[in-house]
């Protein structure tokens, strides 16, 4: 093999390797879905009952019902988190379980008033501003009867901060795990392909230059 030949056959494992780091690359960044999350509940919902990790998804609904005295204490809402339309109306209808409750939202949008255990008593709310909407009942909020509404599209996600509600994916320095070992890969690859070069080059020659002078 003389010297053109290294040449062309190290060229073609640097390409070779260019594509196997991108296409690679590109999967991962699939993988992570562009640097995006669930919803942002900023913890709210950590102790919350009821509450599995997952919001039911309501959209296309213009009427949500969420059962107040939910679960086996009758101490949750469910469900705990239900992402709706803009537009959408949330009732919240009482099972009559786990005592008197109300409904009162964090930033104060809406209440439902003093706290009741009549089961079949209802509170609505229509929701015409997209975002996160966390609530709690009163009497039981210490033991995590609380809730959240996402609503519309336009609403805090989970980031590669670390911040959150805590669905995320593996991040370790702020940059998806996935990633560092592409770029580990893409490195050790390439200082390969460039000592495999140097090498042939360096001593196929002189193997050439010495079989000629023979």
């Amino acid at each position: 093999m003389n010297r053109r030949d290294f040449i062309r056959t190290a060229g073609g494992t640097a390409g070779a390797t260019a594509a196997v780091s991108a296409s690679v690359g590109t999967a991962a960044a699939s993988e992570e879905g562009g640097g995006g999350g669930g919803p942002d509940f900023g913890g709210y919902l950590s102790g919350a009952n009821n509450y599995d990790g997952s919001v039911v998804d309501a959209t296309g609904q213009d009427e949500v019902t969420v059962e107040v005295g939910a679960g086996s204490t009758g101490l949750a809402f469910g469900p705990a988190a239900v992402h709706v339309d803009n537009g959408a109306t949330v009732v919240w209808e009482w099972t009559g379980e786990g005592g008197a409750h109300n409904v009162v939202a964090e930033d104060a949008d809406f209440e439902s008033g003093a706290p009741i255990g009549q089961a079949g008593n209802t509170y609505e709310y229509t929701f015409e501003e997209d975002g996160v909407y966390n609530y709690y009942c009163q009497p039981h909020k210490g033991s995590g009867m609380v809730g959240s509404v996402v609503v519309g599209t336009d609403y805090p996600t989970a980031s590669s901060d670390g911040g959150g509600g805590g669905e995320l994916n593996p991040i370790h320095m702020g940059v998806p795990f996935q990633a560092h070992f592409v770029g580990i890969a893409t490195i050790l690859m390439m200082v390969v392909s460039l000592i495999f070069t140097f090498f042939l080059l360096k001593y196929g020659e002189s193997a050439h230059t010495k079989g000629g002078s023979d």
